[in-house]
């Protein structure tokens, strides 16, 4: 074999790597050997033994060739080709950029769908889940499974199967299918680049969300939060109301809204109320009216729990509704409110 002469232009891809593994020294490349494959570690073996000698100038040319192409291989795995080459642009110019690129694709594969494995998984699930379950488990084929599994523990229970089983029954699909599908998914997740972001979530959306939904879903979503976090809890008990919080209540604003609850559900209501809620209920109606309450309740016997929160959550809809009339106010614990 010739020596490697002034430039490393012509050189083989073999022999740039042997000049690379000299380079990095021994204790590199044996670390470098243990990710080759037997046939390769032969090949670059005797390679390196018949490589007599190198110019400092290809020495530097083919590291800096390498840099390049690790550096093109990093940005590609965090955004694709695109993102790459518009990095590499900035870094190397136009030309050395798509050199970089040319050689790294003619060399290297690039997985399908590469720019959907640092997409949030959120949001590919909001992208793909009423996709035909052939398209999720061809897209789902191609992500790591930590990502692949979030988005099947979004999908319907009978979705979920399904798409399982056509993963498991994949074998092959047509390369232009699968750009295609490709090329649908990343213009649809390029949109994303352009809109403008609202604040959405948070404490009050919460807060709003619970004060719609039925009472076991919301003393379900609280005692597993009061379990789990119980200062986010304590934070979103603060800005809502359940029926227990008519404590919260003085005596006015609660004779206010007993004016609007029908009879029968106040005494469906109070069937499982605690005592301190029985009592502030009691002491704000006429003597005759708590004993007709408290008979109503003894003759009914056994009501579902179902009934009864039906009950308690029509109360509770009727003090947010004079809260935000401004006819009663209801201290939330965020501190000492004067009302003037």
């Amino acid at each position: 074999m010739p020596n490697a002469g002034t430039n490393s232009e012509g050189i083989r891809g073999l022999q740039r790597a042997a000049i690379l593994l000299i380079s990095l020294g021994p204790e590199r490349s044996a670390g470098i050997f243990k990710h080759l494959k037997e046939e390769e570690i032969e090949e670059l073996t005797l390679e390196i033994a018949n490589t007599r000698s190198v110019t400092p100038q290809v020495k530097e040319q083919v590291i800096n060739e390498f840099y390049e192409v690790c550096l093109a291989q990093q940005y590609i795995a965090e955004g694709g080709i695109n993102y790459a080459k518009d990095l590499l642009e900035k870094a190397l110019g136009s030309e050395k950029a798509m050199d970089v690129i040319g050689k790294l694709t003619a060399s290297l594969q690039v997985r399908p769908f590469e720019f959907v494995r640092k997409t949030d998984a959120t949001q590919l699930i909001n992208f793909i889940q009423d996709e035909h379950p052939q398209t999720i488990a061809l897209i789902l084929s191609y992500l790591a499974p930590q990502q692949a599994s979030q988005v099947v523990s979004a999908l319907t229970p009978e979705r979920q199967a399904d798409v399982a089983r056509r993963i498991a029954t994949m074998d092959r699909t047509s390369p232009d299918v699968v750009k295609e599908v490709e090329k649908v998914l990343e213009s649809k997740l390029a949109s994303l680049v352009n809109q403008d972001y609202t604040i959405i979530g948070g404490v009050d959306a919460v807060v709003e969300i619970l004060n719609s939904v039925d009472r076991g879903t919301e003393r379900h979503i609280m005692e597993t939060l009061e379990l789990e976090s119980p200062e986010l809890a304590e934070e979103i008990r603060k800005k809502m109301f359940v029926f227990e919080d008519i404590l919260l209540l003085d005596d006015r604003a609660i004779q206010r809204v007993l004016r609007d609850v029908e009879n029968n559900d106040l005494s469906v209501a109070l069937k499982n109320a605690n005592e301190d809620v029985k009592n502030a209920i009691f002491n704000n109606v006429s003597k005759r009216l708590a004993v007709m309450i408290k008979e109503d309740m003894d003759f009914m016997g056994p009501v579902r729990v179902t009934d009864v929160e039906e009950a308690q959550q029509k109360i509770v809809n009727i003090i947010r509704k004079l809260e935000d009339a401004g006819e009663i106010v209801i201290s939330r614990g965020g501190g000492d409110e004067i009302v003037v």
